[in-house]
């Protein structure tokens, strides 16, 4: 697969959480070359929390289309679906803080914009039951599944798995919040153009 290599910029302005997808191939070195992304973010005294399972083999993914909700029925037409998951005791806890969560977010953000550079969507999603996720894939009962990305090519139709509103948001992009409702100077509730 060929890759145009995309400034961050353009890479950022490209990424969309589709979910009218087409199947195509993922190879091993699209595997690596996306977990070697995420391996290089930053994490808290570099402990790199994160752990993912990369699943493409087709009785994997049947396997993993019944763990998602009604909702996530599109999953079906994805390529892959990386499970992405850690567990406290593996990153910083300060202060009640904990960190594995915010640092494998870090993680699977890079994975993402990898992906969107590589021509790929890389989707995270919420709905599905972590405990069958667990099972499916072995995961250990100690680490929390922090969410499924579902990995693709973007299809131009709209696949008739899309609720309405799904589909709404496939045709142009969800409104953003205005920087005004959270970028703060100085303090909370001071606006930055002021």
């Amino acid at each position: 697969m060929e890759v145009n290599k995309l400034n961050l910029d353009e890479v950022v302005q490209k990424r969309r959480a589709y979910r009218s997808l087409e199947k195509v191939e993922i190879t091993d070195e699209q595997v690596e070359e996306l977990a070697e992304t995420a391996r290089l973010s930053p994490s808290c005294y570099n402990n790199q929390p994160w752990n993912f399972v990369f699943v493409r083999k087709d009785d994997k993914l049947e396997e993993m289309y019944e763990v998602m909700s009604s909702a996530n029925q599109w999953t079906r037409n994805s390529s892959m679906i990386i499970a992405v998951f850690s567990k406290k005791d593996d990153d910083c806890v300060v202060k009640n803080r904990e960190y594995h969560q915010f640092d494998t977010g870090l993680g699977t953000a890079f994975l993402v914009l990898k992906a969107t550079e590589m021509g790929l969507v890389a989707h995270p999603i919420a709905g599905y039951d972590e405990k069958e996720t667990k099972k499916v894939l072995d995961i250990p009962d100690d680490h929390q599944v922090i969410t499924l990305v579902i990995v693709g090519k973007h299809s131009e139709d709209i696949k008739e798995e899309l609720t309405e509103q799904q589909a709404k948001t496939e045709k142009e992009r969800p409104e953003r919040k205005s920087l005004d409702d959270f970028v703060h100077l100085e303090s909370y509730g001071k606006s930055f153009k002021a």
